[in-house]
C-alpha cells in the first residue's frame, strides 16, 4: 500500500477496544485508527495511541479516512451512517439491528450509491455467511437461526420477564419468531440475526429461535438452509467477549478480519 489504511471506530465499548487491541498487535504498521467517536467523553479512557477522540459526525470530514467501524448500539447507525459512507470508502456496521428500520437501511444504501461507498456487513459471531448469500442467487425455501446463551448472556434483556433464569436445569426455548422481531426486541443478543437474514430470505422470512442453556458454556448459533441450491446446517459455538458476555470474541474477529482484507494481497 502507498499509506497505511486510515480508519476510524464509532464507539469505545468492549466490541471496539479489542478490536483495536488485535489491529495493533497484527497489523501495527499497516492500519492506523485515526479517530473514535464517543456520545461522551467523560467514560473515555486508553484510545489507541494518536487517535483524535470526536463526538460529532461532521467531526469526521476531513480526516481523509478509508473505513469507518461502527460499534456502538443501533441508534448509532442512524447518527453516524449517513457521514460515514460520504467520509470513506465503506462503512461496517456491527450493530445490524438498525436495520430492522427499512427506511434507514433504504435511505443509507442510497447515499451509498450516490457516492460510491459500501454499506459492509461483516459476519459477526456467525459462520456460513457467505454459503448463504451465494445460495440465495437460487431460490431459498427457508432459513432458521437458533441463538443459544447461558443465563448470564440474557440477564438485563426482555428475557427475565420470560423465563425465571435461575434454577434452570434444562434448555428452555422462550422466543420464536421472524428476524426483524428478534433482533428488534433483542439487539445486544439476538442483532447478528439480521445479518443471516439480509444474506437469505429478508428480515420476515427467517426463523429465529432463542434459546438459553444452564449447561451452556459459550454463545452458540446454528443456522439451517433448505432452497434450490441444496440443505446447509452449520453451528458454531463462541467464547463470550471477557468485557460483555452477551457478545463473542467472534464479533471482533470477524471486524478485524475485514480490515485487515483491505490491506492484504492475498483476500479470503
Amino acid at each position: 500500500m502507498a499509506r497505511p489504511l486510515r480508519i476510524a471506530l464509532i464507539g469505545w465499548g468492549a466490541i471496539n477496544r479489542r478490536v483495536a487491541e488485535l489491529l495493533a498487535e497484527r497489523v501495527p504498521e499497516t492500519v492506523v485508527i485515526v479517530a473514535v467517536g464517543v456520545r461522551s467523553a467523560a467514560a473515555v479512557a486508553g484510545l489507541p495511541a494518536n487517535a483524535r477522540m470526536i463526538a460529532s459526525p461532521g467531526d469526521l470530514e476531513a480526516l481523509d479516512l478509508d473505513l469507518i467501524i461502527e460499534a456502538a448500539g443501533r441508534e448509532a447507525v442512524a447518527v453516524w451512517g449517513e457521514a460515514a459512507l460520504r467520509q470513506s470508502r465503506g462503512f461496517a456496521v456491527a450493530s445490524t439491528s438498525a436495520f430492522c428500520d427499512d427506511a434507514l437501511l433504504e435511505r443509507l444504501v442510497s447515499v451509498a450509491d450516490q457516492v460510491g461507498s459500501q454499506i459492509l456487513v461483516p459476519p459477526g459471531a456467525l459462520a456460513g455467511i457467505e454459503a448463504i448469500a451465494a445460495a440465495s442467487a437460487l431460490p431459498l425455501d427457508e432459513v432458521i437461526h437458533r441463538i443459544v446463551k447461558p443465563p448470564a448472556a440474557w440477564r438485563g434483556t426482555p428475557a427475565e420477564g420470560q423465563v425465571a433464569l435461575d434454577g434452570l436445569n434444562e434448555p428452555v426455548t422462550f422466543f420464536t419468531g421472524s428476524a426483524r422481531e428478534a433482533a428488534s426486541r433483542f439487539p445486544q443478543n439476538a442483532n447478528v440475526a439480521v445479518v443471516a437474514a439480509l444474506a437469505g430470505i429478508g428480515l420476515d422470512r427467517s426463523k429465529v429461535e432463542l434459546v438459553v442453556d444452564p449447561r451452556a458454556t459459550g454463545n452458540s448459533h446454528q443456522l439451517s438452509a433448505r432452497g434450490a441450491f441444496g440443505t446447509l446446517t452449520i453451528a458454531i459455538e463462541n467464547r463470550p467477549l471477557a468485557a460483555n458476555p452477551k457478545s463473542s470474541e467472534m464479533t471482533a474477529l470477524s471486524l478485524v478480519r475485514l480490515v485487515e482484507n483491505r490491506v492484504r494481497a492475498l483476500v479470503q
